[in-house]
């Protein structure tokens, strides 16, 4: 996807994350000197290109204290993963759920759902919530608990007159 000017300076004023007041587009539309609509569309256009994956709220859940991070991961049949998958990625305490590919002999896992809780009680916990919604289609799992942040970023630009790139 070419970037235009207007896409340049729309990446370069939300790079750092969106302005945390009450009509954030405003904010932005108001630095750029455009209507917040075109801020709306231009940002909708490039999640729709693939551009843009989503615009979301990434928080640090170690400062909110969510000391306990563990990704669990469930070897779930696959006739049943997707309907079984979208029914834990609805739960209050699963921030993100999504299907990875197996590898036979090595990895078993197809199914990811991360947990967050104030202590490993807690998070496991909430995966035997998982494993009884998953029932007989649930062969097995584990959790992998985090031991550090990661920097999380968004699109960046590399250098004005370059393409945009994304960082994690």
């Amino acid at each position: 996807m070419a970037l235009s000017e207007f896409d340049r300076q729309l990446i370069a004023a939300t790079q750092g994350g969106l302005p945390l007041v009450a009509r954030p587009y405003d904010a932005i539309a108001e630095r750029l000197g455009v209507r917040s609509a075109q801020v709306r569309e231009r940002l909708a256009q490039m999640q729709q290109g693939g551009l843009i994956r989503r615009i979301g709220a990434v928080p640090n859940h170690y400062r909110l204290g969510f000391v306990a991070n563990g990704m669990s991961v469930w070897d779930v049949d696959d006739a049943q993963v997707d309907s079984l998958g979208e029914q834990i990625g609805a739960l209050p305490g699963v921030s993100h759920c999504y299907r990875r590919p197996r590898y036979v002999g090595i990895w078993p896992y197809n199914l990811f759902a991360m947990l967050h809780g104030r202590d490993r009680a807690e998070v496991e916990k909430q995966a035997e919530q998982l494993r009884a919604l998953l029932g007989a289609a649930c062969r097995a799992h584990e959790i992998l608990y985090s031991t550090a942040i990661l920097k999380k970023t968004g699109l960046r630009l590399a250098r004005m007159g370059q393409n945009a790139t994304t960082e994690s």
